[in-house]
């Protein structure tokens, strides 16, 4: 195990690379939006570990729709939410899951990627990355807000993601500016809530492996 990659390895080396490439002032309001979403307590409201977990229905990069209820028939259910094909941290950790596609269905699990991006921006990225799992179009973030994960994009940052030519309001099909914390959730096959990690800070993901740790134990013997 222990030759399994850390994410967060990775994505430090985006984060040391950026640095290196992107204009201080931009850095800086970058660090800003984060500490900005950090304070306001975000993180405190996620969905908890034992909740359970909304039902939904979205659709997929393929415009099917996809109920929650069906995946969980079928055996507990991983949710990573991100925020977008933009986002390169977010990229690194779909393709985390990618390699880790195999081992989650031996688990007897699904996994589903949620981002508030529309089905056509949802169809790029699964075909250009190779994904073997539903990837799900939750406009306007709703889906992600029954989670406690949605946030409203300040006029200021707005100003900054244009600056770096991240055209949210075309990705998402919408101009309401709400985005996901990026998370990851993994639910039981009554949805219930056994893992729950998200971070005001998109440069941070919750490791994988310790996601799939949680699965352990839930395709064992039926309840009483």
């Amino acid at each position: 195990a222990d030759k399994d990659p850390r994410v967060n390895d990775q994505l430090d080396e985006i984060t040391t690379h950026t640095r290196t490439l992107v204009q201080a002032d931009r850095l800086a309001m970058s660090e800003r939006l984060i500490a900005d979403l950090y304070a306001s307590g975000i993180e405190d409201r996620i969905l908890p570990v034992g909740a359970t977990a909304p039902e939904f229905s979205l659709f997929d990069a393929s415009n099917r729709l996809v109920h929650s209820r069906d995946l969980l028939a079928i055996g507990p259910l991983v949710l990573t939410f991100f925020r977008g094909r933009w986002c390169p941290y977010c990229i690194t950790e779909l393709e985390a899951w990618r390699g880790l596609y195999a081992r989650v269905r031996e688990s007897g699990a699904l996994i589903a990627a949620v981002s508030p991006q529309t089905v056509r921006q949802n169809e790029f990225l699964s075909i250009q990355h190779a994904l073997a799992f539903p990837v799900l179009s939750d406009p306007g973030c709703a889906v992600a807000s029954r989670f406690g994960l949605t946030y409203t994009v300040s006029p200021s940052h707005q100003q900054y993601y244009r600056s770096i030519l991240v055209n949210i309001p075309l990705v998402n099909g919408d101009q309401s500016w709400q985005l996901p914390l990026p998370a990851t959730y993994v639910l039981d096959q009554d949805g219930k809530v056994l893992f729950a990690a998200a971070h005001a800070d998109f440069r941070v993901r919750p490791e994988p492996l310790e996601a799939l740790e949680s699965l352990s134990g839930t395709n064992g013997p039926a309840h009483p």
